[in-house]
């Protein structure tokens, strides 16, 4: 029997898994430490441009498993014939394009040049995770969202189709085809686009189950002991994709930072860690290279292999690749 239980509504606001503080020891003081921040958090080299070859998509694939990494927590995963891409986010992580954090490299590949999608799945509605410039691309093109209870109104608004558009509960499974099913899960969050209005969509994470091979993106979260419930009900996984960056002292709950990440992947029973949610964004106060660096040195100690492609670069899974990383 599955342990995996649907998400709980106070009045109109999802809650966590296990109580959870969104930010601790106040706005003013946090924006203090924003101002003063020595750390190298935007490359003061440009990285990349990164391009994806998009005729690397016509080769076949050796064991079924094909991930191309765009940065952030947005990956077109190609998983036994099909094509899933997560959070994809080609504009600034913010409310206006004007100001706002900026990715650091632009968008490997033009959504209008990507194969043919079979799903695309949306884990909560931050800026940093759903893009209005990506959604209205997407308008045109047919394919399937899967997304958090909630963010469904957001895509509505913005000129997707209700009948492409399925919202998920943590627990609840939807099959792409007989093959192929999409898990939501839990994880330990919170969503908003603004200062008001916390918390009245859902923030997940998914599971994506083939024939062959099992997988989990974990979008954001904070460490919490679910993580193995997960584990039990869905693992084990071939790949686990778990967010390493954007942790503070001061929001220790909602993100994991490496450490507990990597504690996560081995709670989910994972065979490989690929670390998102990195790399992309000045969203935090640490350098912007201190989290895979750091993601390194814990696997090492804890015995991980660990799934690092330069981002836009079309890469079978193979196991392990990349002992460092590509900077």
């Amino acid at each position: 029997m599955s342990s995996i239980k649907p998400a709980q509504r106070i009045g109109k606001e999802y809650q966590n898994p296990i109580p959870t503080l969104q930010m601790q020891g106040g706005f003013f003081k946090i924006m203090g430490q924003y101002i003063t921040a020595k750390a190298e958090r935007i490359p003061a080299k440009k990285i990349g441009p990164f391009v994806t070859d998009v005729n690397a998509f016509a080769q076949s694939l050796e064991n079924g498993l094909r991930i191309t990494w765009m940065g952030h927590s947005s990956l077109l995963i190609e998983i036994d014939g099909k094509r899933i891409l997560t959070d994809p986010v080609l504009g600034r992580a913010s409310f206006v394009q004007f100001a706002g954090p900026k990715r650091f490299f632009e968008y490997p590949l033009p959504l209008e040049q990507m194969p043919v999608l079979d799903a695309v799945i949306l884990s909560h509605d931050h800026y940093d995770h759903l893009d209005i410039i990506a959604i209205k691309k997407l308008v045109n093109i047919n394919v399937p969202f899967f997304c958090s209870l909630g963010v469904g109104e957001h895509l509505v608004r913005w000129g997707i189709p209700r009948a492409r558009i399925t919202e998920m509960d943590w627990g609840q499974t939807e099959q792409i085809d007989k093959d192929f099913q999409v898990t939501a899960t839990p994880a330990r969050h919170f969503s908003g686009r603004g200062v008001v209005n916390r918390n009245q969509t859902l923030w997940s994470s998914f599971v994506l189950k083939g024939a062959k091979h099992t997988v989990f993106f974990g979008a954001d979260s904070g460490w919490f002991p679910g993580f193995k419930d997960i584990g039990d009900t869905y693992g084990p996984f071939d790949l686990t994709m778990l967010e390493v960056g954007a942790y503070g002292e001061g929001w220790p709950d909602i993100h994991m930072g490496p450490d507990h990440a990597t504690n996560a992947h081995l709670a989910l029973r994972g065979k490989v860690m690929m670390p998102i949610h990195w790399g992309t964004f000045n969203l935090a106060l640490h350098a912007w290279r201190e989290p895979v660096e750091l993601t390194i040195q814990y696997a090492k100690s804890k015995g991980i292999e660990l799934f690092l492609p330069k981002p836009g670069l079309v890469t079978e899974f193979k196991g392990a690749h990349n002992s460092e990383w590509w900077v």
